[in-house]
């Protein structure tokens, strides 16, 4: 049991670190490229992965549409907006947006997967909603100040919440693995044109660091991490894994601080406090109902 938690702590302290390690990697690529890039080595990672375990599957003609459409908005778009964002986003703010996507995921499974939306998730939707409004008026109510970057973030929590949907309805007849082979691979052909056509100018680093830099966070947060997530995932409590999985925007305050420079201001945490708690909240509850049931 402590083997399995320190693995769903290091996925964490990973997942968390991504929105730091997207910010210091727009600095040197074009967002759509950096897409692309990312999506290619992901893609090989994952071939890689197929080829040593030799579980290459088909998928039945009537689920290609769907794997299209979790590739174009869960994989590409998701990914794309994300990059986009932090262009001029804040990481630790970003991390705080996106640590809501549970309760929008769970207000897209009442809506598309007949599945209950109680009360308690309600209540923890308008307390984190609060956490957001401080954050980003960093303290001060008064004033409210949206930079754009963070619209393109919210983009990226909504795309999230619809694959997390689109996965669960396609993991009934499909392995996980499966449809994250494939849908990366469509995210992937479909980042190419747009790599060139929206990216002006196109920025590409020439330094072997960071290639390194964007390689080794692609595989390591998105490969492996995902990987040892879903393997010990089922030695623990599903509900406290999903309470520590909130613990990223923290982490990516702690990552800014050391590798940007970001300091920590009041807002960001009491802000942070009010997001978390009303994840929590709302999944514990939903949790239980289920467990109810």
């Amino acid at each position: 049991m402590l083997k399995a938690y320190t693995w769903l702590t290091f996925c964490v302290m990973v997942w968390g670190s991504n929105f730091v390690f997207g910010k210091i990697l727009v600095r040197d690529f074009s967002p759509t490229l950096l897409t692309m890039l990312r999506l290619l080595f992901i893609v090989i990672f994952l071939v890689g992965l197929f080829l040593y375990k030799k579980q290459f599957k088909r998928v039945e003609k009537s689920d290609l549409l769907a794997i299209i459409f979790l590739g174009v908005i869960g994989i590409f778009i998701n990914q794309w907006s994300f990059f986009v964002g932090l262009q001029t986003a804040d990481p630790t703010t970003s991390a705080l947006i996106l640590a809501t996507t549970p309760i929008l995921t769970s207000i897209l499974a009442a809506i598309f997967l007949k599945e209950k939306l109680t009360i308690h998730m309600l209540m923890g939707s308008i307390v984190a909603i609060i956490g957001i409004y401080f954050v980003v008026t960093k303290g001060n109510l008064s004033s409210l100040h949206i930079d754009k970057g963070l619209l393109w973030i919210v983009l990226t929590m909504m795309t999230f919440a619809i694959m997390i949907i689109m996965t669960r309805l396609l993991s009934n007849r499909i392995d996980p693995l499966t449809i994250t082979l494939y849908s990366n691979v469509v995210g992937l052909i479909v980042s190419v044109p747009f790599a060139f056509l929206l990216d002006k100018p196109l920025r590409i680093s020439t330094e072997i660091s960071d290639w390194s830099f964007l390689i080794g966070t692609a595989v390591v947060v998105h490969g492996i991490a995902t990987l040892i997530w879903n393997n010990n995932i089922r030695h623990v409590d599903a509900s406290k894994a999903s309470i520590l999985s909130n613990l990223e925007p923290f982490v990516a305050m702690i990552v800014g601080l050391i590798l940007l420079s970001k300091p920590i201001t009041g807002a960001e945490i009491l802000g942070s406090l009010f997001i978390v708690g009303g994840v929590v909240l709302s999944t514990y509850q939903r949790k239980k109902l289920k467990s109810a049931d």
